[in-house]
């Protein structure tokens, strides 16, 4: 794949229905999960119309969506910075270990620097060997701290 054939853009409205396609592909694939549609849809029209929700990156290859990613905040008042969150991680089975992934965190990592952002986080599916590695090549690696959560709805 050529450098010059792969972008990374931030994603627009008209973006939304293959986001949420993504997400619900994702869900399956990563966790034997079914999403409802319009949930997710609504989901990430929500996002698209308020970028203090999420705000989504895609990487195009020859005008095609090959991958996305979400990014969200959290205030540390520890480090007085912000920390984005890298969620809904998604590369078409088309484009795998081509690099899209790759170049989404990359390009994520240096709106981050440039943004003084103190830090990022992403979770990763305990089982996902591949994406665990992938995630420590680009030199992220394991949190001392376990994720906890309750569901209100």
């Amino acid at each position: 794949m050529a450098n010059d054939a792969l972008k990374i853009r931030c994603a627009e409205a008209n973006d939304a229905q293959t986001i949420a396609d993504f997400n619900i592909r994702m869900a399956l694939e990563t966790e034997s999960l079914h999403l409802d549609a319009p949930t997710v849809l609504g989901g990430v029209r929500a996002a698209l119309g308020d970028p203090s929700k999420a705000i989504y990156f895609l990487a195009e290859i020859n005008g095609a969506v090959a991958g996305q990613l979400m990014i969200t905040h959290e205030w540390s008042d520890w480090r007085n910075g912000d920390i984005w969150w890298i969620q809904s991680v998604y590369v078409h089975p088309d484009y795998r270990r081509r690099g899209v992934f790759k170049a989404l965190y990359q390009f994520v990592e240096q709106e981050a620097r440039a943004a003084a952002v103190v830090g990022i986080r992403l979770y990763v599916e305990r089982a996902n060997v591949i994406a665990r590695r992938t995630y420590e090549e680009l030199g992220l690696c394991s949190s001392h701290y376990e994720l906890m959560e309750k569901f209100l709805k």
